[in-house]
């Protein structure tokens, strides 16, 4: 037990900075989790995605009064 004594000296003891370090993991976490699932995603859909595709249909937006 003298290996989790510092652990809970040092961040379980005072409520406020256990729910600080809860909050700042879980937001770390959402961060990296949604950055991973982006990547999955557009690997499996390259080449299908309007941002892939948008030059093919867009006409560049010139200074051109028509």
């Amino acid at each position: 037990m003298v290996s989790a004594s510092p652990f809970y000296n040092f961040l379980v003891r005072r409520n406020y900075v256990f729910l600080g370090v809860v909050f700042a993991g879980a937001f770390g976490f959402e961060m990296a989790f949604d950055r991973a699932s982006d990547k999955v995603w557009d690997s499996i859909n390259k080449g299908r995605q309007w941002k892939d595709i948008r030059a093919k249909y867009v006409e560049s937006s010139g200074d051109d009064d028509e």
